[in-house]
């Protein structure tokens, strides 16, 4: 057994207990009241799930295993000469709570080489999908078409026992996670440099490898991969895609099934679209300004106007942060490092400046600050990665391993089939009735 692995084991068996001793004293006890408004909200802030790899605080962002990202960006190990920390380190915290080793982010980065081949049936499959077809969706297809070879699926097939499913849930998130770089670089290459593809790398780290098959040798964009898969890997269990995988897998689907599932939820214009959206929205301004660097004022004045259009600003707001998405300010941070001068990131930068305080005085916004999509595009677009309809496909890569590092756990917390309890707006209605009724007999 692989030390990843076996060290998971021994996180889980001791938690386990943990949450045994938990359950016992304090399985009553309420933790969270529902408001109607949360029911017809979206479920907007209930807290009713489990999810080990992160927490999100509404003033200071994500928190993996209890870590920021200034804090994960000191802390976890650089190999090969980057500059930036290598997702590898934050997947092995995300799954053990333990900060690795140089020498384990290296394990992990060669094992994931290892496991990285696909199919020649995969390949056929990719080939022939029609490059008209949305990158996203094309990723989503391949996902689910690589579930033939589940190791899950095949076992439980088998009749393995209960006590086993973490360990070929294990298995199957590192082969998809392994695989999941060959297939979005594939549909990127086939889908706008006509089938000219590039094979992998193994000598390459994860994210490194990934930039490569995409085209982009650059060693600051390889830079640019490992920070971008760092900081969009995992954002608490209440997010779409998360809870998606997290429910899709409870039914016992394998991770195959339970992540194409979560990146159909990503490619949605409220979630993962957004990226995309941010620079559609500025070409937009542009266009209409007639100016590649319009001024502050310029864009002040274009920002009212989609406002007043009943559009939101795109990048901006996020349903938990009520401050800036730490998150986007790594962004910017690396931004000021490499390309300060780039024009589109001085947009983003000027948009920033303006946007705040505009949503700010409409009075009714809880959050007017930027969050992560804000700035990823025009990093991207800084580097030649100007195709924006394959922006949700990168977060995808990313989000991953947050997402099959947390289902590793559900399975080895063995937790239930989810089957939260609906309403009729009827049920709704003699519910406030009811209340009403008991008032004026108090009375």
């Amino acid at each position: 057994m692989d030390k990843l692995k076996a060290l998971f084991k021994e996180r889980f068996t001791t938690a386990t207990e943990e949450i045994k001793v938990l359950l016992s004293a304090h399985g009553n006890e309420v933790i969270d009241e529902v408001t109607i408004d949360q029911v017809y909200g979206g479920m907007r802030g209930i807290k009713c799930m489990i999810w080990e790899t992160s927490s999100l605080d509404a003033q200071e962002g994500i928190r993996f295993r209890g870590f920021s990202i200034p804090e994960l960006r000191q802390l976890l190990p650089r190999i090969n000469g980057a500059t930036e920390p290598l997702p590898e380190g934050l997947f092995w915290l995300m799954l053990t709570g333990d900060l690795p080793t140089e020498d384990d982010v290296k394990a992990l980065s060669l094992e994931w080489a290892k496991r990285a081949r696909l199919s020649d049936a995969d390949i056929d499959l990719l080939d022939h999908m029609d490059s008209s077809i949305h990158p996203m969706t094309q990723f989503s297809i391949a996902i689910m078409a690589m579930q033939s070879t589940s190791l899950f699926a095949h076992e439980y097939e088998g009749g393995m026992t209960k006590s086993r499913y973490w360990e070929f849930m294990y298995e199957d998130c590192m082969n998809l996670i392994a695989k999941l770089p060959l297939v979005a670089a594939y549909v990127y290459r086939k889908t706008f440099y006509g089938s000219q593809h590039i094979a992998p790398d193994p000598k390459l780290d994860w994210s490194a490898n990934f930039a490569h098959m995409l085209g982009k040798d650059a060693p600051e964009f390889k830079d640019l991969m490992r920070l971008y898969m760092t900081i969009h890997a995992d954002h608490e269990g209440g997010n779409a895609s998360a809870h998606t995988v997290h429910l899709v897998g409870s039914t016992l689907s394998d991770a195959y099934l339970a992540l194409a599932g979560g990146m159909n939820a990503l490619a949605g214009p409220l979630h993962g679209l957004a990226n995309q959206e941010v620079m559609d929205w500025i070409y937009d301004m542009i266009e209409d300004l007639g100016t590649r660097t319009p001024t502050r004022d310029q864009i002040s004045d274009y920002v009212k106007k989609t406002i007043a259009k009943g559009v939101v600003v795109p990048g901006y707001g996020h349903a938990v942060l009520r401050s800036p998405d730490p998150r986007f300010l790594a962004q910017r941070d690396f931004a000021r490092k490499h390309c300060p001068d780039d024009p589109m990131v001085q947009i983003v930068w000027h948009v920033f400046d303006v946007v705040p305080d505009i949503l700010q005085g409409l009075g009714k916004v809880k959050n007017p600050w930027p969050n992560v999509d804000a700035h990823s595009g025009a990093l991207l677009e800084h580097y030649g990665l100007g195709e924006h309809n394959f922006y949700t496909v990168l977060f995808g890569v990313s989000r991953a391993l947050g997402v099959l590092a947390q289902l590793c756990w559900d399975r080895a917390l063995n937790l239930p089939l989810e089957r939260p309890k609906s309403l009729t707006t009827e049920e709704i209605r003699e519910f406030v009735a009811s209340k009403k009724v008991k008032t004026t007999l108090s009375v």
